[in-house]
């Protein structure tokens, strides 16, 4: 697909990060687009910047929680119907939150929540739009998965078991569909994204989205299951006051977000541009292809700490290394 003009884009987590992104980048291309997300607010400041971005596309904004069958077929028949069509050019798997890290410790609740986002949302999504997507003349499917979709970590002394699952059934299920697409639907390409530590809010949106108050209203109960579950980590934070709790927690979220090697606009760039291309697998930053490489020549040693030294010899995993001195 070497034109976005006259497209019509759908993105799932438009609300912020590179879902934003992605919507402005394509509307500047002259793509029309349909984003969802969780929050009404984040969505109608992105539905703004992208008509700022080019009055002359249509965009439609649209609540829908992705892990859920029911809402995403009205979030599919919503598009279909703003935008008076019966086909859809592309669409953007994008939504995703962090959570339920601890198989062994960690609530099934959180687990199943982060793994219906990162993968039934994908999962339902496809199956929703597959129709007109291939309805269109041509048509492509772009899965968000992540590094975390061929490392099954964030370093040795973290937990990190729903994501990763998650991700890795995102990066297998859109590599079987580039042999099932080619077969039954040639005109549909796949493209799976395996981003690295890319500048995005999920830090910051993870707890209101598995039910849980942002930093500042936080109770005090509520910060004494956090500051135990960092003391269980190894931070020195055991005496730590509660405002310097929540402190860090909103520190670490924006750190997260601001510090990234790679900003979610770069981000988005670099996956419309590989979708132009026609490529399948598009790894996003350098500590991306760095921790692909490194996985491929020693998969033995991917989850020991050696590994992520290994890593941040080159320069990348700078917070993982921080947490292991």
């Amino acid at each position: 697909m070497e034109s976005f003009e006259n497209k019509l884009a759908v993105i799932t987590g438009g609300g912020s990060g590179m879902g934003r992104e992605l919507a402005i980048a394509l509307a500047r291309d002259g793509c029309h687009v349909a984003i969802c997300d969780l929050s009404d607010a984040n969505l109608a400041e992105t539905a703004e910047l992208v008509r700022e971005a080019n009055a002359q596309i249509t965009v439609s904004n649209h609540l829908c929680d992705v892990s859920d069958e029911a809402s995403v077929l009205a979030f599919r028949d919503a598009v279909l119907a703003a935008h008076h069509t019966d086909h859809v050019h592309l669409l953007f798997n994008n939504a995703g939150i962090g959570g339920g890290g601890s198989f062994v410790n960690d609530s099934r609740e959180d687990w199943e929540r982060t793994f219906g986002v990162c993968w039934f949302g994908v999962y339902y999504c496809a199956r929703a739009f597959l129709a007109p997507l291939i309805a269109a003349d041509e048509a492509h499917i772009v899965n968000t998965s992540s590094i975390n979709g061929f490392w099954a970590s964030i370093g040795p002394d973290v937990s990190h078991t729903a994501y990763s699952a998650a991700k890795f059934a995102v990066k297998g299920f859109s590599e079987a569909l580039l042999t099932d697409l080619r077969l039954h639907a040639p005109h549909v390409g796949v493209s799976v994204v395996m981003p690295g530590h890319i500048g995005t809010n999920i830090a910051l949106n993870t707890g209101q989205v598995l039910g849980r108050p942002a930093p500042a209203d936080m109770s005090a109960k509520d910060i004494a299951a956090v500051r135990q579950a960092m003391v269980d980590r190894g931070l020195p934070v055991g005496n730590q006051p509660d405002e310097a709790i929540r402190a860090l927690l909103i520190q670490r979220g924006e750190a997260f977000r601001d510090d990234a090697p790679t900003t979610a606009a770069d981000a988005a760039l670099i996956i419309l541009n590989g979708v132009r291309e026609g490529r399948w697998r598009l790894l996003v930053g350098e500590d991306a292809f760095a921790i692909d490489a490194e996985v491929r020549r020693d998969p033995d040693a991917a989850y020991e700490r050696s590994f992520v030294e290994a890593i941040a010899a080159q320069g990348h995993l700078q917070g993982i290394v921080g947490r292991l001195r």
